[in-house]
């Protein structure tokens, strides 16, 4: 208990923190750039955050499952099991959402922009899950936070 509280707190709160700052920082830059240095952006930021952010939810969400069965309260095991829940919410919108959308992005030429790139801009959309997510990595980790106050 020792170290898996603290490990799910560190990873929960790295995470969360890190899509906090693509909603406060990163996405309304990009939301203002042409299509060229959208598409370079995209290339340039999504080879940093992946892998990094899809291990540290994943490993996060291993130790909250853990705490589900080694937790010596009901109360810590129903909050460990809320966090691992939201953490998977989080983690399939991204495989299903953002990940879909960055390799499109990625595809693209940045110096041939599509004729229908108005319709096709993707970037309200990734900015739409983002935001949901990045919503409920924060409430995890609130909700891992609350259940580590539970066992002292």
């Amino acid at each position: 208990m020792q170290v898996l509280v603290p490990l799910a707190l560190v990873g929960n709160g790295l995470a969360a923190g890190i899509m906090l700052s693509t909603v406060i920082g990163v996405v309304p830059w990009m939301l203002v750039q042409p299509y060229d240095k959208y598409v370079s952006a995209t290339r340039f930021l999504w080879s940093r955050y992946d892998p990094f952010m899809p291990i540290v939810n994943a490993l996060t969400c291993v130790l909250d499952v853990v705490l589900i069965f080694v937790a010596p309260t009901a109360a810590s095991r129903a909050l460990f099991a809320v966090a691992a829940g939201l953490l998977l919410v989080v983690m399939t919108i991204s495989v299903v959402k953002n990940v879909p959308i960055n390799r499109y992005v990625t595809s693209l030429d940045p110096d041939v922009r599509p004729d229908d790139w108005e319709r096709r801009d993707p970037r309200l959309r990734w900015r739409s899950w983002n935001l949901i997510r990045t919503a409920l990595a924060l409430l995890a980790f609130a909700v891992n936070a609350a259940a580590a106050t539970t066992l002292i």
